[in-house]
């Protein structure tokens, strides 16, 4: 690869994935259109070491996720939201889906740590496998299914209707981490 042309394909045909993702990412229009032009910019003067035309679309994932994590570390915006006090939830009993406003489903993710943050976007979002998954985080594949399914949970803890009144949100970044023993 190294033509202008082949960046135009690229853009054609990855924008609006890639866009999504990074929109996932930060939770803010801006800033997912600010990351997207940023991997393009990035992608072009590395076009020469895309080898692989069908690895292009995991390429661009890497580029982007690697410029959204160098930005988070940079504002120093990071949130961390404690996962270990969130512990099996019951099923559900109807195989009924409910509906998730998106604003709750975005805030929900923003409040996620990007550590499984990362894995729930490109999984539910964007159809990558476990493998895929793993090589673009570049974990176990063991690793990452603990991250979707712990991502998951919390997820379903904060975006589930409230069964009672009793029921027990998780800890966020705020609430100070909780000791388990």
């Amino acid at each position: 690869m190294g033509s202008n042309g082949e960046l135009h394909q690229l853009i054609d045909a990855h924008y609006e994935a890639l866009y999504r993702y990074a929109y996932r990412l930060s939770g803010s229009s801006s800033d997912a259109e600010d990351l997207t032009q940023e991997t393009f910019g990035k992608a072009l003067a590395r076009l020469p070491q895309l080898r692989e035309l069908d690895r292009a679309r995991a390429w661009l994932f890497r580029i982007l996720r690697n410029l959204y994590l160098h930005k988070v570390r940079d504002q120093k915006r990071h949130r961390v939201v404690p996962l270990d006090a969130v512990g099996d939830l019951p099923g559900r009993s109807s195989d009924e889906m409910p509906e998730i406003d998106p604003a709750k489903l975005q805030q929900a993710l923003n409040d996620l740590d990007e550590t499984f943050r990362t894995p729930i976007i490109l999984f539910y979002f964007e159809d990558f496998s476990y493998r895929d998954i793993a090589d673009q985080m570049e974990l176990p594949i063991g690793t990452v299914m603990s991250r979707l399914a712990r991502g998951k949970a919390y997820l379903r803890s904060r975006l589930a209707p409230p069964d009672g009144a009793d029921q027990e949100q998780p800890a966020l970044a705020g609430d100070g981490p909780k000791k388990v023993t």
